[in-house]
C-alpha cells in the first residue's frame, strides 16, 4: 500500500489559471449553454486530443437491500423485517455475477444498504465468492458512506477496513454516497448517512493507500446553485492533495416513488445536466475523466453530454436495481450506445475500470463481435492458467 503524503501540483486551465468558485457559478448559471459546451469541450480536448469515448461492461447487483439511514431521495431501501428485505449470501450474490459475467460483463459495482448485522468478515465474503466464480471480473466494491457506517456500527477504524479490502486485492472503490457534499443539504435529504467531512475522510484515507475512486454528485433536489460549486471544488481540493480520483460521475434525481419525490416532483431538465457536467469540465480540471451518463438521464442527454466536456459513456449494465426502484426504467444494448457514441463524431472505446482503453473500435463493430471477443479472451486465459 502507499501509505506516503503524496502531494500532487496543482494543473492550470487553458487561460492559464484555474475557475474561481465565483467564475463556476457565472458559467452554471448565466454563460449561454452553448458557449458552456464550447468552452468544456475545447478543455476536454485538451486533456484528450483524439475522437475516442470509452464505455465499460458492468453490472450492479445489490447485496442487500436492508438500510437504516432512511435517505428520503431513496426508494430501494427496506428496514429489517420487512416483507420486501433481503441480504443475498455470498454464493447467491456470485451466482448473479457470474449470469453478467457469462454474458460479457468486465467489471461489477458492488454496494448495497447501510445494513447493522454486516460486518467485515461479509464483505471479505462476498469478495472471495465472486473472485472464485468469475477469476477475470474486476470487483468495485463498497463506497465511503458504507464504509463509515461500518466503521460506526462495528468500532473497526477506517484504515483497518479499506487495509482488509487492500489485502484481498481490491484496487477501486466506487464514489457512491456523495450525494451533495455539503451538511446543510445532507441534513435534509440524508441525515443518518455519512457527513461530507467522513466522506471526503475516506476517500483521501484510500487514495494515500493505493486505491483509485470515483467521485458522484446527485443534484436536482434541495441543493443550490452555489451548494454545486462547493461540491465541485471540495472534491478538487482534495485531488490536488491526492490525485486518487479517477473519475467524476454526475446524476440527476429521480422523484419516483422517493418519500423526497413528494416535495420535488420533477427530475432536472436535461440542458440542467448538460450544464452541470460541463461546468465541472471546467473546474474539476484535475480528475482526468468526467462520465455523460445514458442510464441515468437519456440517450439524447448522453449523448449531449459527450459534445459537452465528457469523455466516457459509463457502463452496458447487465444489473440495475436502485433507479429502477424509484421508477426509473431504463436499458440499451451495446450496439445501441456504439451507435450513439458514432453519431456524435467520436469513436467507441472499450476500457477497464481504471480507465485504460482495452480496444477500440472502428465502423464495422458491433455489440455481438466485442462481447464474442471478451468471452473468447477469457476463454484463452482460462485455458493458458490451467
Amino acid at each position: 500500500m502507499n501509505s506516503g503524503n503524496t502531494s500532487y501540483p496543482r494543473p492550470v486551465c487553458g487561460e492559464n489559471r484555474r475557475v474561481s468558485p465565483d467564475e463556476a457559478l457565472e458559467l452554471l448559471t448565466r454563460v449561454p449553454v452553448g458557449d458552456l459546451m464550447r468552452r468544456a469541450y475545447g478543455a476536454r480536448a485538451e486533456r484528450f486530443p483524439g475522437r475516442v469515448v470509452t464505455y465499460v461492461l458492468d453490472t450492479n447487483p445489490n447485496y442487500t437491500n436492508v438500510c437504516v439511514t432512511g435517505c428520503r431521495f431513496c426508494a430501494f431501501s427496506r428496514p429489517q423485517g420487512h416483507a420486501e428485505a433481503y441480504t443475498l449470501s455470498p454464493r447467491s450474490l456470485a451466482e448473479r455475477v457470474r449470469k453478467s459475467y457469462e454474458r460479457g460483463a468486465t467489471t461489477v459495482l458492488l454496494q448495497g444498504g447501510h445494513h447493522p448485522g454486516l460486518r467485515l468478515s461479509d464483505w471479505l465474503a462476498y469478495v472471495r465468492c465472486i473472485r472464485a466464480a468469475c477469476p477475470h471480473i474486476h470487483i468495485h466494491p463498497f463506497s465511503p458512506s458504507e464504509v463509515v457506517f461500518l466503521s460506526k456500527t462495528t468500532g473497526a477504524p477506517v484504515p483497518e477496513i479499506l487495509g482488509a479490502l487492500y489485502a484481498e486485492g481490491i484496487r477501486t472503490i466506487p464514489g457512491g454516497g456523495a450525494e451533495i457534499l455539503c451538511d446543510r443539504v445532507r441534513a435534509r435529504i440524508a441525515p443518518e448517512k455519512a457527513t461530507a467531512a467522513e466522506w471526503l475522510a475516506v476517500a483521501e484515507t484510500a487514495h494515500r493507500m493505493g486505491f483509485r475512486t470515483t467521485a458522484t454528485m446527485m443534484f436536482g433536489h434541495v441543493e443550490t446553485d452555489e451548494e454545486i460549486i462547493e461540491h465541485l471544488v471540495r472534491l478538487r481540493d482534495l485531488q490536488d492533495r491526492t490525485g486518487g480520483f479517477s473519475s467524476f460521475i454526475p446524476w440527476s434525481f429521480k422523484p419516483g416513488n422517493s418519500p423526497l419525490g413528494k416535495e420535488v416532483c420533477q427530475s432536472a431538465h436535461p440542458l440542467r445536466y448538460v450544464r452541470v457536467l460541463a461546468t465541472a469540465r471546467l473546474v474539476l480540471d484535475n480528475i482526468d475523466h468526467i462520465q455523460s451518463s445514458w442510464f441515468s438521464e437519456s440517450i439524447t442527454a448522453g449523448q449531449l453530454g459527450l459534445l459537452a466536456g465528457a469523455d466516457d459513456f459509463g457502463g452496458i449494465l447487465f444489473e440495475e436495481n436502485v433507479l429502477q426502484q424509484a421508477g426509473h426504467q431504463r436499458a440499451t444494448t451495446l450496439d445501441t450506445v456504439l451507435t450513439v457514441i458514432r453519431r456524435a463524431g467520436f469513436v467507441p472505446a472499450r476500457r477497464d475500470s481504471l480507465y485504460n482503453v482495452i480496444e477500440e473500435h472502428d465502423d464495422a463493430a458491433a455489440g455481438a463481435d466485442v462481447l464474442a471477443r471478451v468471452l473468447a479472451r477469457r476463454t484463452d486465459c482460462t485455458e493458458r492458467g490451467r
